[in-house]
């Protein structure tokens, strides 16, 4: 049957207009081959019924993450960065629900989507339905491929590399694709890939596989199969070689691609403590083996950090100028910027930019601030960081000179891992001379933080000055802040000492309870009232399992489930004659004890746990005939017993005793007692409780 009899059968038009965007059905199949289902419903109706301004508010209330993922304006970072202009042509293939074709229609001249669903399609459509420049063709990509242009300046493929094996097939599917995509860049164009590292370090540490849900996979080289594969850095290149590309750039997103907070290239690597953003479990639990933040210090001294970086985003073609990027997009629109690293006449520089005319006073802002600062500390030992003032896309943009040097927070480091308490008070003590020279001024960086100090010999440099008051501050409030931030950045730093530090800033307890307090109200301010991506996570209540925590609990209940013998030859119970009965539990709460007893014992004492609890006993023979268990002093308990011929005994102790009188149950010389018990294990007050309720019971 022909595309065209189909789509008359099932009455499909060729075309749909949304908007300004124009869906072009003329491939489509006729129904959607790949969905999620009813969530997709919910999709439609949020894009299709509300603005992109109230997309924030939605995520926060819904705690939801299928809308987070499609929804959030970080999704966008991933190519927000890219050197895109009016001038050039874009193609997206797999655009999906169209997380970031908005930001690819707002700095390209036009932008072309493909993706093989039309609920899917119409979504991207109707949340950028005043985007002129948007035409999405809706179909599978091997019978839309033949029709699109072969003259794009960046085709994006958005985590759709990877599925090379649904898009063409073949022996060589990622190979056979990328071909493909080959043919429709223009000369000095660029393919831009974003994919998981299969090596990734989140994987090792417990994270689930992206697309099959399961651990490992990607590190065990998907021996279960699945029908998508990510690759090593190594992989990629592979493919690259057999296609014949020789110009590749690989950049690193960080925590992953998706919500992309920082990336990283090879031009400009992370240092020690800069990756601590690593509970990134919003779609499935996780286990976690180990503190990612840890072991990406150890990969990044060792120059290994391409290798473990959870994703990559690379650029087939031309390099970029920018080195390094990162995003403060979580936060209150007026405060939303973009800080770069990139190469300028031959020099590096930084630059911050607003990401929104929203937060272009904050930073214009920055001029100022830095020739407020620069007047306050000349003549003074902290020099600060020349800002110029210059535009990008029509709103102010702030550019610094790259200085040089380390952080005095990892000097502070350096210190504390060395146990070279005098090195970390001497760096202390300068810090607090050097910053509260000319204190009496009308201006402060509140952001005196040990990471926005760089150290190079006996130059300090205050490299970020965003958030800049126009009033003094007390150097002890500053001080205090910047140590306060140090703390919650690693735990390990807990080391430092705390004492000494409140002793040289002079602040009392109750001070540093206020000082706390003020900077919860701050970061408040600069969240607004947007969840922040740690509390979203927290809302959507995925768990993060630690598996020492249950190795400890295993622990602690091989100590506490366990069954002790004690016999009294008639000299009473001697522990260190008592013994404990291997295997003795069967199941979780089931005991069976088959004991050898001596003619000589007068009593058995069976301990059947070691907390409080309460035991039933289902049966117990001696010899093979039944105790009488309800007869007079047979059965010797520490506990309240409910009596009769299989009692419940409720033990308020950790120490629960259960004796049988073995010189009333006529003894021969060898005996076999047998015994088996339901245990259950309870709060100590519970059983108090459950004792006076018993014994209550028995009186009436």
């Amino acid at each position: 049957m022909s595309e065209t009899v189909k789509k008359q059968e099932v009455n499909i038009p060729e075309t749909e207009t949304i908007g300004k965007v124009t869906l072009d059905l003329s491939k489509y199949p006729g129904e959607d081959l790949y969905s999620d289902g009813a969530v997709e419903e919910e999709l439609l109706k949020i894009a299709r019924d509300l603005a992109p301004i109230e997309y924030p508010r939605v995520i926060d209330e819904r705690g939801s993450w299928p809308v987070l993922y499609h929804f959030s304006k970080q999704r966008e970072n991933i190519v927000e960065w890219l050197p895109i202009t009016k001038n050039d042509k874009v193609l997206e293939v797999g655009s999906g629900c169209g997380a970031i074709a908005g930001a690819l229609c707002e700095k390209a001249g036009s932008v072309t989507c493909v993706d093989l669903s039309r609920r899917r399609s119409r979504i991207n459509a109707y949340r950028h339905a005043e985007c002129d420049n948007l035409t999405i063709k809706v179909g599978n990509f091997a019978d839309v491929e033949p029709e699109l242009d072969r003259d794009y300046d960046f085709i994006c493929l958005i985590g759709v590399f990877e599925y090379g094996i649904s898009y063409v097939g073949g022996q060589t599917p990622f190979e056979d694709f990328l071909n493909i995509i080959k043919s429709h860049v223009k000369p000095g164009g660029r393919i831009v890939i974003a994919i998981e590292n299969k090596l990734g370090m989140k994987y090792f540490a417990g994270c689930r596989e992206d697309h099959m849900g399961t651990y490992f996979s990607g590190i065990t080289n998907y021996v279960d199969g699945g029908h998508a594969r990510t690759f090593s850095r190594k992989g990629l290149e592979k493919i690259f070689e057999n296609c014949g590309v020789s110009d590749v750039h690989f950049y690193y997103p960080y925590p992953d691609y998706k919500f992309m907070t920082m990336l990283y290239s090879d031009k400009r690597l992370p240092g020690k403590g800069e990756l601590s953003n690593n509970l990134r479990n919003f779609d499935r639990d996780r286990i976690l083996l180990f503190d990612e933040k840890n072991a990406f210090d150890g990969v990044s001294e060792d120059g290994l950090f391409p290798v473990f970086s959870n994703s990559f985003l690379v650029i087939l073609g031309p390099d970029c100028e920018t080195q390094y990027v990162r995003y403060s997009n979580d936060r209150d629109p007026q405060f939303q910027i973009c800080t770069e690293i990139a190469e300028k006449n031959g020099k590096k520089i930084v630059r911050k930019r607003p990401l929104s005319e929203k937060a272009s006073d904050h930073v214009a802002a920055m001029g100022q601030a830095y020739e407020s600062l620069k007047e306050r500390y000349e003549g003074g030992e902290i020099t600060v960081n020349r800002c110029a003032m210059t535009e990008q896309g029509g709103l102010p943009c702030a550019e610094f000179e790259f200085a040089k040097g380390t952080t005095l927070a990892a000097l502070l480091d350096h210190a504390l891992d060395a146990g070279d308490e005098k090195e970390f008070q001497r760096l202390f003590t300068e810090y607090l001379r050097r910053i509260d020279y000319h204190s009496e001024m009308p201006v402060a960086d509140f952001d005196l933080v040990f990471s926005n100090i760089l150290i190079d010999g006996n130059d300090w440099t205050l490299i970020d000055y965003e958030w800049t008051f126009g009033k003094p501050v007390e150097t002890k409030e500053l001080a205090f802040r910047a140590v306060y931030c140090y703390l919650l950045e690693d735990e390990k730093r807990e080391r430092l000492p705390m004492d000494w530090v409140l002793e040289q800033l002079g602040i009392t307890p109750e001070e540093a309870d206020a000082y706390r307090a003020q900077e919860q109200e701050f970061q408040k301010y600069v969240e607004g009232q947007r969840l922040s991506m740690a509390k979203l996570r927290e809302k959507i209540g995925k768990r993060i399992i630690k598996p020492w925590k249950l190795i400890e609990n295993y622990t602690d209940n091989e100590q506490i489930y366990r069954v002790q013998i004690y016999e009294d030859l008639g000299s009473g119970y001697q522990e260190e004659k008592s013994y404990f009965v291997p295997d003795a539990y069967v199941s979780d709460r089931q005991v069976e004890l088959e004991l050898k007893v001596s003619g000589s014992v007068k009593t058995l004492r069976i301990d059947p746990i070691m907390d409080s609890c309460i035991v039933k006993v289902l049966e117990m023979t001696f010899n093979g005939e039944k105790v009488p268990l309800d007869k007079k002093k047979v059965l010797l308990v520490n506990g309240r017993s409910s009596g009769g011929e299989t009692p419940s005994i409720v033990f308020p102790t950790e120490d629960p005793n259960l004796g049988v009188n073995v010189s009333l149950l006529s003894p021969k010389p060898e005996n076999i007692l047998y015994a088996s018990l339901e245990v259950t294990r309870i709060p100590k007050n519970a059983a108090e409780d459950l004792c006076g309720a018993l014994a209550k019971h028995i009186r009436l």
